[in-house]
Parts: C-alpha cells; structure tokens; sequence
C-alpha cells in the first residue's frame, strides 16, 4: 500500500471494464464504448483513434500500430502486426547513391504505408460487437469540436514544433506557434477522413481521394509512393514470442518488433540475484544498464522484417543470454554498443482494455518521431510516420531498406501471463527505451513484490547512446556511484517513457495503473 502523506496516485479497481491510456478523454470513451455493449477491442480501438486527436503529436491515422489480445475465456494470445511496409520503389541504393548514410528524418523517404487504419477496420470486423461506424464516432466529434491541449501534450508539442513543414504547419500550429496548456486543437480535415471511414471502411483511406491526397504530398516532396502502395496495405497475424522470469510469462511480438530485445534483456537478468538488490541503488542500475547495452547490440544486429531474420532463435537462446551474462563486469561498465545508423523515436502513445468478459488488448499507436515526418497532405491533414528512418541504408544489413519491406520497430505492447493465464496487458511507452521498460517493469513486479501502480511509479533509469540516463527520483549518492563505475550520467529532460497495466485479479476484479509521466489515467466501471 503506498504512503497516503507522500504524493502519488492510487490503482483504480473495478469489475466490468477498465482502460487505463496516456489522456483521460480517450480513457471515458473507451469505458463508454464498455457500457454501450462493446467489448475491450471495441472500447481500445475507439480510444486509440482519439488519441490521434488528443496526441497528434505522438499518433494518428497516418501511423502504424501493434497490437496483443486475448478473447473472453481464453488464455490464447494472439498478435497482430499493423506495421506499414515501404513503397515499392523504395531503394537504399538510390539514397546511398545521394551520398546519404541514413534516411532524413524529415524526407519522403522515410514515409512507410500507414497501415494503423487497415488494423483498426480488420479488428473490428474480426473481433468487435458495435461496428466501425459507433467506434469512430468519438473521434470524429471531439477532431469537429476540439479537445483542450493538456499539459505534457503542450510540452511534447512545443518541443517537436519544429518537425512541421508545408502545409502542416498550418494544421497542427497556432499562428505559426505551439498551443499552451488547454488551447482547443481541431482538426476538420481528419473528421472528414474519419467520417467517411465510417462509410465506407478500410478503402476509404486506401483508395480514391484521400489516398490520393496521401500520394500527391509524399510525390510533391519527392517520395516514390504510388496509389497501388496504398491499396496494398495489409496487418498480418503473427505467432507471439515468449520467455519466463521469475515466475511469469513475458509474452511479446516476434520481429519486426523489438519485443525480442525485452525477452533476451530478462534472460540476461536473470543470471543475477536483482532481488537482492536495492530496487533504486547504483548495483541494480548498473547491471541493468550492461544488460540493456547487450541485449540492444543484438537487436541492433539482427532484428528486421521476418522475411529477412533468421537469427530469432539465437536471440531468444539461454546459452546465448548466459554468454552475455558473463560479459558483465558488476564493477565496471561496458562501452556503449555501435550506434544505430536507423533512427529511434521517443514518441508514441498506448492503451489496454479489459473487460466483463476478460477479454484483454494490449495495443500500442504511433507515427514514430514527434509529429512524424512533419508532412501532412494537403487536403485533409493526415500527419504521416516516418517509421522508414527505422531503415538502416548499410548494404547487406538485415535491417536494409527495400521496396515492400517492413522496417524495425520500437513500438511493443506487452502481456504477461501466470501458470498459463493471462495476468497483465501492459506497455510502456518511450521508442528505444520500452525493452528496457518492458524489463524493468516486469522485474518491479516479480522481483520487489511492487504492486502494478508502484512498478510504474518508480524511478527509472536507461543507458541509450553512451549516456546513462537517470531520472531525479534517484539520489545524488547513487548517480555518483554509477558515475564511480564508469557510467556518463546525466539526468533527462524528458521523463523517461509513461506505462499502463491492467491487472485481472483471480476473482475476476480488474486494477488498473497509469503513469504520472503523462496526463492520463486509469478509468472503470
């Protein structure tokens, strides 16, 4: 139980349905769509799709989406993969050729098929009760009326303001400047956009004139998109990946997800006594740091678009997590790995809904960068990803850009199961920090008895790009320590990531943690 004195928030428990997101409007619809006669798919695609409007900068329909979930009575886990592929006429060769090393951020180029739309109208055919149309609605009323800019989504906007260009610095700026606290954001061109998705479904987006839209901006800005690259679009059903730790089941998406990296960083992790350990001191920092480096080099190394992996099982290996194990030096940091030539984001949004039912989804949204690529087409204002960035342009790389190819991810929705049932969907947002994340979270749980709201709230540290990253909930007297074993410590500007989790309780009540980091919170009924 937390200490009612000290600041902080308490779990949310309830016995019909809860959703727990990163802005509380998403989270009331979602429960609204509950007590309509939805089910959790239905209640977390309706949030997710208001996310875009309350976050435009971390998500939208321009964007791509994972997603986990369990049906109602069911322990089975399933995985749908709404990742979006390149153009067919993308070509790393041809950027090399300019004599670039990595993908412009803000490029054409780095524009993949945005395929979170597609995912969205699949699942609820598939999988929901109250149709598309019930499920937009939310949506397309607050993108007419407006949503006030809540406080970390003012600071997120006005750090990533910059990435606007074109035409989308008329969409999503003020007079040319970022919204304060509680300014009213609309966005009519995507109400449209959603109004006739509701229509029409998925070739509303994928074909004719908003498709059309899409392909004249990113052919304008010298991209290689073509109509037919829209049409194509497709979400894929793919097998979950899974590792043990401590009494639980980390269950997350096989490549070309990074879900794999949070498996091999517990198995690393779990060659040590963490539970030992004070759960905010230098030595479990430290150790967790060297594993992160290890686990991130191999995921530099070899993670891709299945179609061009094969090393998942050397990854997911414990005589491979046991080999790095012992790389590890308890007084002495490793260097850093080699850095990525493929960029990492720190922007994305998440959402998971349980309900009567115990149906579970565990789905996470984003268009990668803040703001994305900072293009948005011209007509309707439909923000686009620049997950292509995740490309890298080394020749022969697994990793290497290609037309039709999907890139490496760094979204991972997470579920963790106990003695085969399905306990927890969780995530944690924060691009390259969420295996990390995913680690860190499950190891409060498992290994500190934290209970889910605690394990969220507690301070977190993360070693990226030869610096180790320590939020100020950690003191002085540990930073020097890490400092003392080599580490570049600093302390980040950015809160480090935000979660969600929902706990399904034996007896069938539901409890539900938020993070503090954004300004959402867990909602039931």
């Amino acid at each position: 139980m937390r200490d009612f004195q000290t600041p902080g928030r308490s779990a949310v428990f309830a016995q019909n349905g809860l959703c727990a997101t990163s802005h509380p409007l998403a989270a009331g619809v979602a429960i609204d769509v509950l007590k309509r006669g939805g089910n959790a798919m239905d209640a977390a695609i309706a949030g997710a799709v208001l996310l875009g409007i309350c976050e435009p900068q971390m998500t939208g329909i321009g964007g791509d989406c994972f997603v986990l979930f369990s049906r109602g009575g069911s322990d089975e886990i399933q995985a749908i993969n709404g990742s979006g592929r390149a153009p067919t006429g993308a070509s790393a060769q041809a950027l090399r050729d300019q004599g670039l090393n990595s993908i412009p951020l803000g490029s054409a180029d780095a524009v993949t098929i945005p395929t979170a739309i597609e995912t969205f109208c699949h699942l609820a055919e598939k999988e929901g009760k109250i149709g598309l149309d019930a499920l937009l609605a939310p949506a397309i009323h607050y993108a007419e009326t407006g949503v006030p800019v809540a406080p970390r989504v003012a600071f997120d906007w006005g750090k990533d303001a910059d990435t606007l260009q074109g035409s989308a610095r008329d969409a999503y700026l003020f007079a040319g400047k970022p919204p304060s606290v509680g300014q009213v954001f609309r966005a009519p061109g995507q109400a449209e956009v959603l109004r006739r998705i509701a229509r029409h479904g998925r070739d509303a987006f994928y074909t004719g004139e908003i498709a059309e839209d899409m392909v004249a901006t990113l052919q304008a800005a010298g991209g290689t998109h073509q109509i037919e690259d829209f049409s194509a679009a497709a979400c894929d059903q793919t097998t979950p990946v899974s590792a043990p730790y401590n009494g639980v089941d980390l269950v997350e998406h096989p490549p070309n997800g990074q879900g794999a990296t949070a498996l091999l960083m517990l198995n690393i992790l779990s060659h040590f006594d963490i539970a030992a350990m004070d759960p905010l001191g230098a030595q479990r920092a430290h150790i967790e740091a060297e594993a992160a480096k290890l686990a991130y080099d191999a995921r530099n190394r070899f993670l891709a678009d299945p179609a061009h992996m094969q090393r998942l099982d050397h990854m997911l290996a414990p005589e491979t997590a046991s080999r790095l194990a012992a790389l590890i030096d308890p007084k002495r940091a490793m260097a850093a790995p080699a850095p990525l030539t493929e960029a990492i984001h720190k922007d994305t949004i998440y959402i998971t809904v349980v309900d009567k039912d115990q149906m579970a989804v565990s789905l996470i949204y984003s268009i990668f960068h803040g703001f994305g690529s900072g293009l948005a087409s011209e007509k309707f204002g439909i923000l686009l990803q620049n997950r292509g960035a995740g490309f890298t342009l080394q020749q022969g790389h697994p990793n290497e850009l290609a037309g039709g190819k999907r890139p490496m991810h760094t979204i991972i929705p997470g579920m963790l199961r106990h003695q085969g049932r399905v306990l927890m969907p969780f995530g944690v947002m924060g691009g390259a920090y969420q295996p990390n994340g995913h680690a860190r979270f499950v190891s409060n749980l498992q290994d500190f008895g934290m209970e889910p709201q605690a394990a969220i709230d507690s301070p977190r540290c993360f070693s990226d790009g030869g610096t180790l990253n320590v939020e100020r909930g950690y003191s002085d007297q540990v930073r020097q320590e890490l400092s003392d074993l080599g580490h570049n410590v600093e302390i980040p500007v950015t809160a480090i990531g935000g979660a969600q989790a929902i706990k399904i309780h034996s007896d069938g009540v539901l409890e539900g943690a938020s993070d503090p980091r954004k300004d959402g919170c867990a909602i039931g009924y």
